[in-house]
């Protein structure tokens, strides 16, 4: 009998365990999701930078920067937010890169290093820079590294210039040299233009960018081969974010879109010379103050951003409102007759006039052109078009249109626009002859005055870093001279 019941308890007991199986089995751990997975599931690419004109920076307008733009197009190539932070440092930076649910990204103008193997997994890169060795103007130009020992020298801490120079020291152990996490390249770059230091390494896309605000600042050498720019994931992550990455990156690549972020952000930063840099920086402190209250009032009114009508203001006069050209228009902002008329200025010598007409003109252009233009293109565009005139403009955005290139993009139509004065090309347009180059020129210094007042105006940075500098002295609380702003 017993025996009879320990059968039938062994019977009901397998039956039981088989009844369980599926539940036993649906109670197993599920796999971890992959970093993808959990970007999607968040609904957000979280990504980590700093703050410079190379990278990332705020103004009035919001957030903007080479790598913001960039990022904000992966993640929305993702169906994702964009959520950025920035790194106090580049030691911070990786920190939060590889913090357990840290970021998931770092875009910050990063080159691969050796150091950086153990931190970091890079994806395929998307610019080329060089390291380059900066001294101040009139001091005497180290042309090779056995130059470097007995300088005052400092980098950022943890940067590839810091282990580049680390690595130089077994072959010259003579060389000192500081790092520094308290800093970023600008403050490098000041640093050597005031005469604090005698030298720093920095990248060449960075120096492009900032030197005009540091005129003293030279070139002495290249201190190494190009190296390439990428983004980073940590170390521990598995490739299914990185893997992303890349396709992303190489589509951007071959469609043409990283060549037009390019454009836009390093396309004009050599229009200026040192002596252009030099003498935009004192009228920067010296003239716009006089006008920078009328700049902003007037520019709020038509919608448009102040400072680009104040660069073009410097584009045209240098900020003198009494300058008159030989073909005979006059002012701050350089109206002719017909259009101050059409604008309702009566007196182009006043410059609250003038930058009144200026302004309500580069609108009216700007709203002309065709819906399909999009920014920043349209601004660009209608730049070229305040420059050399609509009809112009319409004959170069044609001819880019007939060699198969994008009559919307600035990028295409600002090849077209020279051909304008080679009568092979003109001589099949509808309004002829034009100097084509030069609206391309006015284009291109306005953009980089304006990328200038962009970042010394930037909230965290007015009445602080550049203008601690003397760059920009903000008159928003100051009250110009009563007749430069009399009313209309």
């Amino acid at each position: 009998m017993l025996i009879h019941f320990t059968l039938q308890a062994r019977h009901l007991l397998c039956l039981l365990m088989i009844g369980l199986t599926p539940l036993i089995s649906g109670c197993e751990e599920k796999p971890a999701p992959t970093t993808l997975e959990r970007v999607r599931d968040e609904g957000a690419l979280r990504v980590v930078t700093r703050n410079s004109p190379t990278t990332y920076f705020q103004d009035i307008n919001g957030e903007t920067g080479f790598e913001f733009e960039l990022s904000k197009l992966f993640a929305e190539s993702l169906g994702v937010e964009l959520k950025i932070e920035m790194a106090d440092n580049l030691d911070d930076l990786f920190e939060r890169l590889n913090q357990p649910d840290g970021v998931a990204l770092a875009a910050a103008g990063l080159v691969e290093s050796p150091g950086r193997k153990d931190q970091a997994r890079f994806s395929h890169s998307y610019l080329e820079v060089t390291p380059q060795v900066v001294y101040r103007s009139g001091k005497l130009r180290p042309t090779h590294p056995k130059d470097l020992p007995g300088k005052r020298i400092m980098v950022l801490k943890g940067s590839s210039h810091a282990e580049q120079l680390t690595a130089l020291k077994s072959e010259l152990p003579e060389l000192q040299f500081e790092e520094s996490d308290a800093i970023e390249v600008v403050d490098l770059l000041r640093m050597v233009d005031e005469g604090v230091i005698d030298l720093t390494l920095v990248d060449s896309n960075e120096l492009a960018m900032n030197q005009v605000y540091f005129p003293n600042v030279r070139v002495a050498f290249d201190f190494a081969e190009p190296t390439r720019v990428a983004w980073t994931v940590a170390a521990r992550d598995d490739d299914s974010l990185l893997n992303e990455a890349n396709k992303f990156l190489d589509r951007v690549i071959k469609n043409g879109t990283l060549q037009r972020l390019k454009e836009r952000f390093y396309g004009h930063v050599d229009e200026l010379g040192y002596v252009g840099a030099y003498t935009f920086a004192q009228h920067l402190q010296q003239r716009l103050p006089r006008y920078e209250k009328q700049f902003r009032k007037t520019a709020q009114d038509q919608g448009i951003d102040w400072r680009l009508m104040a660069a073009l203001g410097y584009q045209e006069s240098l900020w003198q409102p009494e300058v008159t050209s030989k073909t005979g228009v006059r002012g701050l902002m350089m109206l002719t007759q017909r259009t101050a008329q059409a604008m309702g200025v009566a007196n182009r010598l006043d410059p609250a006039q003038s930058i009144y007409g200026g302004t309500k003109y580069f609108a009216h252009v700007k709203e002309q052109l065709p819906a399909s233009i999009a920014e920043p293109d349209r601004t660009w565009l209608a730049l070229a078009a305040y420059n050399v005139g609509s009809g112009h403009l319409e004959d170069a955005r044609e001819l880019a249109r007939k060699e198969g290139l994008n009559p919307d993009k600035w990028l295409d139509v600002k090849k077209m626009l020279p051909r304008l004065a080679q009568k092979q090309w003109y001589s099949k347009t509808k309004y002829g002859y034009a100097r084509g180059g030069e609206p391309v020129h006015f284009v291109n210094n306005i953009r980089r005055y304006y990328d200038i007042l962009s970042w010394a105006t930037q909230p965290q940075l007015e009445g602080h870093q550049l203008a601690d500098s003397s760059l920009h002295k903000p008159a928003i609380n100051k009250t110009p001279p009563k007749e430069e702003l009399a009313p209309m």
